[in-house]
């Protein structure tokens, strides 16, 4: 099992995801979906943008590396009877249950960005829409004074250095990665646009009930607390987290948490 697999498939990332609903609902009309489009939901999680996408009318696959969020994702659509749209384990990094030129848009919401061979990822992505289609991807924009950047930093405090040759997912909020990964794939700098956007984590309780979701639920630190913990260091950690989600609320309603995290939007267009 992959690392990768394994961070995603810890804790429960679904609570996660709940409080991210709204920026998800709120982002796919963006996307410009009609009925009968085919997307492909790339690391759809418990399917935050695949169950907007399907509810506009699309076929929408959704593939993710995590057992437990395929098969909570798949939950969510039966209850909703979204015939058009399916869930199955893949990988970003490669996508051979698909034909080439098959989809119409890729979309890939803090999802693809955490592939560890990004360069395959971008290839893929490439490969699988057809010509004329999209690719939108949404990537955390590392050293961003928002909230998931901010995480990161402070867990990097706490937690040993990365081994050799790891590359961070954060780097694919960086411009120039970006075009050189898509580059790589064929397509033309001029076919790629970028832009800041902002996402909003929602929450019914106060900044540190929220930062305890994440210590509880949330994989990547899930891990960051049980190494902060080996080095007797966990309650600093807890200190800094909680100090962070308290001074980025923008809520104005007391116990209720409105979070902003800044990310890279990218948004492809297949020559």
């Amino acid at each position: 099992m992959s690392a990768t697999k394994t961070i995603w498939e810890k804790g429960d990332y679904t609570r996660i995801a709940a409080s991210m609903r709204e920026s998800g609902e709120a982002l796919v009309p963006t996307l410009g979906i009609k009925p009968g489009l085919k997307v492909l939901d790339l690391g759809c999680g418990d399917g935050t943008t695949a169950l907007p996408a399907a509810r506009l009318g699309a076929e929408v696959w959704g593939v993710d590396t995590a057992r437990n969020l395929i098969a909570a994702a798949s939950r969510r659509a039966r209850k909703e009877g979204l015939a058009n749209l399916r869930f199955q384990l893949g990988d970003a990094n490669g996508l051979a249950e698909f034909q080439a030129d098959t989809f119409d848009l890729v979309v890939s919401i803090f999802g693809a960005m955490f592939a560890d061979r990004p360069f395959d990822a971008a290839k893929e992505m490439v490969r699988v829409t057809r010509p004329g289609g999209r690719i939108v991807m949404a990537n955390w924009i590392p050293n961003d004074p928002s909230l998931v950047a901010q995480i990161f930093k402070i867990r990097a405090a706490y937690t040993p250095p990365p081994e050799d040759g790891f590359i961070s997912p954060l780097e694919w909020g960086i411009e120039a990665n970006v075009i050189e990964r898509f580059a790589s794939a064929g397509i033309p700098q001029n076919h790629v646009s970028l832009r800041r956007e902002i996402y909003n984590f929602t929450f019914p309780g106060t900044p540190a009930h929220l930062m305890n979701e994440f210590r509880c639920y949330h994989g990547e630190t899930i891990e960051a607390f049980e190494a902060a913990e080996r080095n007797g260091r966990a309650e600093d950690m807890r200190k800094d987290l909680c100090a962070l989600f308290e001074r980025l609320n923008t809520s104005q309603h007391e116990g209720v948490s409105s979070i902003p995290a800044a990310f890279l939007r990218v948004t492809v267009t297949v020559p």
